[in-house]
């Protein structure tokens, strides 16, 4: 370590031509104030703030990095917790496989690449950055994840249930003096109130309240990413499990079997549906609440990214009379917001649309939607059947799960309905091969199926943060040689070491790649 200090001061003596006098001062400033000696040229301003990173990449061997021209994901923060990252001020910046790329202002810090590379299991790939750069950052994109946890930490003495938030009850209200003194302390509705009104600012889609050994979390998915929201006291965790069973209408004494429910709540001068899923796990109960925010429906095709051939090819089926439309994809991957568009370009008042769902995510103006109670034996088939009755024009089935279902909704289909609905499979060839697997014979198929979509989610780039960045071939090909791969040359020197073939015949076929 010591010839890594001598290198880097003979560095920096030379760069930046410092006279003795000026290392003198610096010796002493650095020992009044504790601060090695490189720091203490930095305070003085006799080298600027990169200049210690630059001298530290050139003694690794290494190409400093600037942090200004970088963008990480918010996924690369879950990989090291918040903690971690300001105690060893390291920022992940990308991730290829079981590699992560760590910026950090000194690459010699042995004992934070362990332990940081220990509590990951990732292989760590060091940048190294200046100081002031990589504290600026750290601020400005943990800032996110630390706003959470201090504003749900404000809002414990700050929020009141009149104030930031209400029920709206489609029965009775509740009373909360039924439930126990516990479940109706202000602290658990400040709790509650703060969870729901901070993912309506953040825009969450789904809000997870899980209990750990010592302690409980809550994460807040924004834009399809998992995000720490703060930890509530871990005493009052059961407490916060009621209060939201009681806005659900859930059985608050039942702890042994998972339960679905649904609230109605008005924030932040609009009104939400939350879809609450509470299920039993080792350490307690862990709560999933979706988040419907109706004003966030988009309002037709053109509202949905689509590109110009997929929504003049979708807008083209839904003109059809009769027939079948099926959107495809995995969970999460918004068929069913990509159907209640389309509802919403179909809904007119001359047009009678019954849905059956599973269950209804957004109520619809001037439709009729029906509920599964599969309990009562109201499945989708027995909805369908009996919609059928109802003399509907469009028909939307949540999912095609079975074959009775299937074939019902083919036949509709050929006798004069417009039916959509969804399919859990990868892409559009999976919805006919899994159509015929559940015993949809192929002519029929071919006769009522006009259109199959699949889909995914992707995030948009921030209109104000996003930059245009060139990659040129060489850098593309010296990143690929770093991460391990393997060129043509390459490859045929090796079987040149292999005694395989000459020099010669190598550098013909190859040439420069």
């Amino acid at each position: 370590m010591e010839n890594v200090t001598q290198n880097l001061f003979d560095f920096l003596v030379d760069h930046y031509q410092l006279s003795e006098d000026q290392l003198e001062q610096a010796a002493e400033l650095a020992e009044t104030e504790d601060l090695n000696l490189e720091r203490a040229l930095v305070r003085m301003e006799l080298i600027p703030p990169e200049g210690v990173s630059i001298a530290l990449a050139n003694n690794a061997n290494m190409k400093p990095l600037n942090l200004a021209i970088t963008r990480g994901s918010p996924e690369l923060f879950a990989e090291l917790p918040l903690a971690t990252m300001l105690q060893h001020k390291i920022l992940p910046i990308s991730r290829i496989g079981k590699t992560l790329t760590v910026a950090m202002d000194d690459p010699f810090d042995v004992i934070a690449l362990e332990t940081v590379s220990a509590q990951s299991g990732y292989k760590l790939m060091t940048v190294v950055v200046s100081s002031s750069s990589l504290d600026e950052m750290l601020e400005s994109r943990l800032s996110g994840q630390q706003d959470g946890q201090d504003r749900l930490e404000e809002t414990l003495s700050s929020f009141s249930e009149d104030e930031e938030i209400s029920q709206v009850s489609s029965g009775d209200n509740y009373d909360l003096e039924d439930y126990g003194d516990e479940a109706n302390e202000k602290p658990v509705i400040r709790i509650v109130n703060s969870i729901l009104v901070e993912a309506m600012r953040k825009g969450a889609s789904d809000i997870h309240i899980e209990p750990g050994l010592d302690d409980c979390q809550v994460r807040y998915r924004v834009y399809g990413v998992l995000i720490s929201a703060g930890s509530p006291p871990k005493g009052l965790f059961g407490a916060i499990v009621s209060r939201i069973k009681i806005m659900s209408e859930l059985d608050i004494a039942e702890r042994r079997i998972p339960q679905d429910g649904r609230c109605r709540i008005r924030a932040l001068d609009k009104e939400v549906d939350i879809r609450v899923s509470i299920l039993p796990v080792i350490h307690g109960e862990k709560i999933v609440m979706r988040i419907l925010d109706k004003s966030n429906l988009p309002k037709g095709l053109g509202d949905l990214g689509l590109d110009e051939y997929s929504e003049k090819t979708f807008a083209r089926a839904l003109a059809q009379p009769y027939g079948m439309i099926f959107v495809t994809g995995p969970t999460g991957s918004g068929k069913t917001t990509t159907l209640y568009s389309a509802l919403q370009e179909l809904n007119e008042p001359t047009t009678n649309i019954v849905t059956v769902e599973d269950p209804v995510e957004y109520q619809l103006q001037g439709i009729n939607q029906v509920q599964t109670h599969s309990e009562v034996g109201l499945t989708f088939a027995a909805g369908l059947r009996s919609i059928l009755r109802q003399d509907p024009a469009i028909v939307l089935v949540g999912e095609v799960r079975d074959f009775e279902t299937a074939s019902i909704a083919v036949q509709a289909a050929l006798t004069g309905h417009l039916v959509l609905s969804t399919l859990h499979t990868n892409d559009t060839p999976g919805a006919v091969a899994r159509l015929k697997n559940m015993g949809i014979e192929p002519f029929m198929l071919a006769s009522a199926l006009i259109l199959a979509q699949a889909q995914r989610l992707y995030r948009r780039l921030c209109p104000a943060c996003k930059k245009t960045l060139e990659v040129t071939m060489d850098v593309l090909r010296n990143v690929a040689v770093k991460q391990g791969m393997i060129t043509l040359q390459r490859a045929g020197l090796n079987k040149v070491f292999e005694g395989l073939t000459s020099i010669d015949e190598v550098l013909r076929i190859t040439s420069s790649a």
